[in-house]
């Protein structure tokens, strides 16, 4: 992986450089990949936190990217949506103001089917359906 940009005379665009610094990364380490254009192998990606695992192989990395996935369409799309907003939403703005759009949300989505059918089926041990988006 690479930002190359400064190779080509150009500061990143598309939002690298915006980006880069909110992921929790050390600062550091986005300057230096920003600034030398230099290449990183997944190895320094998962040891800084820019990626989360890395596999052996192309098809290992697809068969757990799979299972991620299976695992995330199991969840009440409701909630999913609403975790990657919420997260996003956080992520730059106060912990107060993060609590009160949860609160916001949350209060929003207890109108939907998704809530009962996760508790009922916890309760029961069978598998929840949950409603389409």
């Amino acid at each position: 992986m690479q930002v190359k940009e400064v190779d080509i005379g150009l500061a990143a665009d598309l939002g690298t450089l915006s980006r880069l610094p909110k992921l929790g990364l050390s600062y550091s380490w986005v300057k230096d990949v920003s600034l030398t254009a230099r290449l990183f192998r997944a190895e320094e990606a998962l040891k800084v936190g820019f990626v989360s695992a890395v596999h052996s192989s192309r098809e290992a990395t697809i068969e757990a990217a799979m299972e991620t996935a299976k695992m995330i369409a199991g969840k009440s799309p409701v909630a999913v949506q609403g975790t990657k907003f919420l997260l996003d939403y956080s992520r730059d703005r106060p912990v107060e103001d993060g609590l009160h759009m949860t609160a916001v949300w949350n209060s929003g989505m207890l109108q939907t089917k998704d809530v009962t059918s996760a508790m009922t089926s916890g309760l029961t041990k069978r598998k929840p359906t949950f409603e389409k988006l």
